[in-house]
């Protein structure tokens, strides 16, 4: 799985980049809900995911504030801006299912980018990623109600977790979009009553309309 997703994100850079790049990077299997970063901890490594999914946020009082999900063959764009400065993580890092990452140790990293100066735009296209992010989830804080982003956020979770039904509870949802336990309960139980999706002992099942709003 690691070997493909090398050469998909650094084939460009030809197969001598590709060989001295698995020689130095490290493959870490890691299972649901355990941490990969904290927030303070020296960063010794800026990981790509090859498996699984995980997720990036801060935490402000005991709150989480969601800031990214990373998917396959992406990166963390907050951990690699780090190399340029102290090195120190600002967010925390945890999986959100079974994962696998990819491991690049930052002194070699900072040596490709002088051997291999194209390797630049792997990672420019991470800051395009993340910035289309912030900009989405700022459109549907402005423009939706909070019924249609929550439905839109079990819709983008089941897709990048190839899972449904969604295994996540009503905190978790709340955390992702800063509102209430209580309020995501409530729309929840609307949105089960107008067919959109359906609670089970598994987890919210999705239902795709073709006609949704």
């Amino acid at each position: 799985m690691y070997r493909k997703t090398i050469v998909k994100k650094f084939g460009f850079l030809g197969k001598d980049f590709l060989n001295e790049f698995e020689y130095n990077v490290l493959i870490k299997n890691v299972g649901a809900k355990d941490e990969i970063l904290r927030e303070g901890q020296r960063n010794r490594f800026v990981p790509i995911l090859s498996k699984g999914s995980l997720k990036v946020f801060s935490l402000n009082d005991g709150n989480e504030f969601i800031h990214y999900y990373i998917k396959p063959c992406e990166s963390c764009s907050m951990t690699f801006s780090t190399i340029f400065s102290n090195y120190i993580s600002s967010v925390y890092s945890v999986a959100v299912k079974d994962s696998q990452i990819i491991l690049i140790p930052v002194e070699k990293l900072h040596q490709w980018l002088v051997k291999y100066p194209e390797i630049n735009k792997v990672f420019y296209l991470e800051y395009k990623n993340r910035l289309s992010d912030i900009v989405s989830k700022v459109n549907n804080a402005m423009y939706y109600k909070l019924d249609k982003r929550i439905l839109n956020f079990i819709k983008d979770q089941v897709q990048i977790n190839h899972g449904n039904p969604l295994r996540i509870t009503h905190q978790e949802i709340a955390n992702n979009l800063g509102t209430s336990r209580e309020v995501v309960s409530r729309i929840l139980k609307n949105l089960e009553n107008d067919g959109n999706i359906l609670k089970t002992k598994n987890g919210i099942l999705y239902f795709e309309k073709s006609n949704e709003w």
